[in-house]
């Protein structure tokens, strides 16, 4: 049997962006645009053009998206205005998107009251603002915003809101439960009506988590005929958040009742990346990532000494509903030294380390993780740098240089404008084959000052450091007061566009970035197999 598309939209750059302590930047819209794009969403929606100078920016030029319909977010004309003078519709029109999602009022409630205008001037609105963006070749999506609690009032409007935007031209037509608060039982309900105007290819559905239930509405919907789904990386977005796409990725291509009847864009290989893209938007966002999330979080296969991690050991499927590699997790089982192993076993097999599992430095290295980890290192976030530690304790590591002594000076000064400026100055001085090497630089951070100076001069190493750039610098204090513990994740990127993450612990700042800059060199000499 055939199984039907099923078409998956994120707004994580838009709706997410509504989180409270979200603000995404220019470069991480573009990180996040083409993670997304890789992944295999069908359409990506990049923000609000106008609204904002970083989103007008993220539009002015095409974000280069090899596969994904990238989308632009913007009103329906206001009333009492025609789409051609409407600068909000020229906004749009000028972004430079595959697509334009209007959003539009489809309540009677919230035309009457929030938007203080009549119905036929509602339906008027949504008409004209479709015809101008399909006379402009634009695919067209009507967001029917407050379709649910519109529906319950006024079937006979929400409805025909609906049917306006199709018969506009609207290619979806999506059905917003904008309060987040209705019942699954409600939405299949509801959207089984709707698809007996509106064929179901041609309808979406985006759910609000205000009661914990937006996926489970998701499914509903699709259940009842909606074949395009809305939602966020990580549930994020206004109030409680928006449906969450890494739960409800893996529950359509895993779960039967979905995998037997569905095709969606994401294949099984870009399935088992989804733990790396739930975490990488975490730490984009500099922020804790949940460990019990379904399928992605580090709790999410993890059981504890007792009978159920007994049961794990005989059989996985005593107590996982799916296989943890699948979304790109692995299993835990805490306490045992056995497990310990195994964990170190499996994280070692995602590398391009050879070893032996019966070596006994592997007990070593197991040993060096669990304290390490206890003092506050995440490896989990920190590939290169695991990468390394396993290099070295097993002793595939050759030392490349040593840093003899580094000094870092922060100070005030004025500048030849006038202006007072906070500077730094780093000195690096490094060991290479016995020869000593300083190097001075100054930078508008002391971490960017180590940074420069560091990889000013590594004798006959430099040629391949020349086109590393550092590109992403997070800190997180893991406990509180003054004489906090850091820590420190810095992302690299080559000349290949290669990039890794290293990481550095310590209650000194200084000293913890060094530590991740270091890996990152060192990181960066071991893959191009330079010769020590």
């Amino acid at each position: 049997m055939s199984r039907e598309r099923l078409y998956l939209f994120d707004t994580t750059l838009r709706d997410g962006a509504q989180t409270n302590g979200v603000d995404f930047t220019l470069h991480d819209k573009r990180l996040i645009a083409a993670m997304l794009d890789d992944l295999g969403i069908d359409y990506v929606e990049g923000g609000y053009p106008g609204a904002n100078p970083s989103d007008t920016e993220f539009f002015a030029a095409d974000p280069g998206l090899k596969a994904a319909t990238f989308t632009a977010f913007g009103m329906t004309r206001r009333p009492g205005r025609s789409a051609s003078n409407d600068p909000g519709i020229a906004a749009l029109l000028e972004a430079k998107a595959d697509a334009i999602c209007f959003v539009a009022k489809s309540s009677a409630y919230q035309v009457r009251v929030a938007l203080g205008t009549t119905n036929e001037e509602n339906l008027a609105s949504i008409r004209d603002s479709v015809g101008a963006a399909k006379a402009r070749g634009r695919e067209v999506l009507v967001d029917c915003e407050h379709f649910f609690d519109g529906y319950k009032e006024d079937p006979a409007f929400a409805l025909s809101c609906a049917k306006a935007a199709y018969e506009s031209g609207a290619r979806w037509v999506v059905l917003c439960d904008t309060n987040g608060g209705s019942m699954p039982d409600e939405v299949e309900a509801i959207v089984g009506e709707v698809v007996k105007q509106i064929p179901g290819s041609h309808v979406g559905i985006h759910a609000h988590n205000d009661t914990e239930q937006a996926v489970a509405c998701s499914l509903a919907a699709v259940r009842a005929g909606a074949r395009q789904i809305q939602g966020t990386l990580n549930g994020l977005g206004e109030r409680c958040g928006n449906a969450n796409l890494c739960s409800m990725i893996p529950t359509l291509k895993l779960k039967p009742e979905f995998a037997a009847a569905f095709d969606i864009g994401v294949s099984e290989e870009k399935l088992a990346t989804l733990v790396q893209v739930s975490r990488a938007l975490d730490n984009i966002l500099n922020r804790p990532s949940n460990p019990h999330a379904a399928y992605v979080g580090a709790s999410a296969f993890v059981t504890k000494t007792g009978i159920h991690a007994s049961a794990v050991m005989k059989d996985p499927h005593t107590y996982e509903h799916v296989t943890p590699e699948t979304v790109g997790n692995h299993r835990k089982v805490l306490v045992s030294d056995q497990a310990g192993r195994s964990n170190v076993l499996a994280a070692l097999s995602r590398t391009t380390i050879p070893f032996d599992k019966d070596d006994p430095k592997l007990n070593r290295l197991v040993e060096e993780l669990k304290e390490r980890e206890a003092a506050g290192y995440a490896y989990e976030s920190a590939n290169a740098s695991f990468d390394l530690l396993a290099r070295r304790t097993l002793g595939k590591v050759p030392e490349f240089f040593r840093v003899e002594q580094f000094d870092v000076n922060v100070e005030q000064r004025y500048n030849s404008h006038g202006n007072r400026v906070t500077m730094a100055m780093a000195v690096v001085k490094v060991n290479v084959d016995g020869e000593v090497l300083i190097s001075a630089a100054e930078g508008n951070g002391p971490v960017n000052a180590l940074d420069v100076a560091l990889r000013k001069d590594l004798g006959k190493f430099q040629k391949y450091i020349e086109n590393l750039k550092l590109i992403d610098y997070r800190v997180r204090i893991l406990n509180g007061g003054t004489e906090a513990v850091t820590r420190v994740l810095i992302e690299s990127e080559d000349e290949q566009g290669e990039r890794w993450t290293t990481i550095g612990v310590s209650p000194n700042i200084i000293d913890a970035s060094f530590q991740a800059l270091m890996d990152s060199v060192v990181y960066k000499l071991v893959k191009c197999n330079a010769q020590a």
